[in-house]
């Protein structure tokens, strides 16, 4: 399979899709929230991958009670998570290097908020690679809502049915092709679903095989 028509722009979920962070995220949660004393499952984290931090709050709400204190818990969370760097995702460098090759611009949209993106563009010198980013901050809708990408796309100067989302989520993948996109999914912790066959373009291992496709689909250049 190939993509439907050459991307003129890129645009890249960042927790478990350029950074392998998800199982960070997870043992985060699960020591802090012992720490106030709540527990939980698998299912109810992998519930909550990708997600806006508004409905993130309401599932967890729905696990721990309305008087749960949210914000403590958020605050600890970020203190915990902030002392930490997740690595890149396999991948991860050779894709750009590809895209930076094939000139075509790159922007990022992610349901994490600007200290994460900072810390981890300055850890891997990404900030001056990336066109736009788009973090929760910067949108009233975030993931499943296709505003993010919508912004991404916009930020790039390209109509999204021209921009190759990339995302391991199933709330991302729900953006992404609600905003138009071309969307490969490359799946972290969540496994693709029927939907997630249906409505990705392609289900893919890791970001090599995303370069890879890109790069077979480069010659291909009449219609940029």
């Amino acid at each position: 399979m190939t993509l439907p028509r050459a991307p003129r722009a890129v645009v890249f979920d960042l927790d478990g899709t350029l950074i392998d962070s998800e199982a960070l995220v997870r043992e985060a949660y699960f020591a802090i929230s012992r720490q106030f004393g709540a527990s939980m499952s698998d299912a109810q984290f992998l519930s909550l991958i990708g997600l806006n931090r508004d409905d993130n709050d309401i599932l967890l709400r729905s696990y721990w009670g309305s008087n749960f204190p949210l914000e403590d818990f958020h605050a600890a969370n970020r203190a915990f998570l902030l002392e930490r760097v997740a690595p890149l995702k396999p991948g991860a460098l050779e894709l750009l290097d590809a895209l930076d090759d094939l000139e075509t611009p790159y922007a990022l949209a992610t349901s994490s908020g600007p200290p994460w993106v900072e810390r981890h563009f300055s850890a891997y010198s990404l900030a001056h690679r990336f066109k736009a980013v788009i973090t929760r901050t910067d949108c009233v809708n975030g993931k499943p809502h296709p505003e993010p990408y919508i912004k991404a796309s916009a930020a790039l100067g390209a109509d999204p049915a021209d921009v190759l989302a990339l995302e391991d989520s199933h709330a991302g993948v729900r953006s992404a092709h609600a905003a138009g996109c071309m969307t490969i999914m490359i799946p972290d912790l969540l496994a693709p679903n029927d939907e997630m066959h249906a409505t990705a373009l392609r289900v893919v291992d890791s970001l090599h095989d995303v370069r890879a496709l890109l790069v077979s689909r480069a010659p291909a250049s009449a219609d940029r």
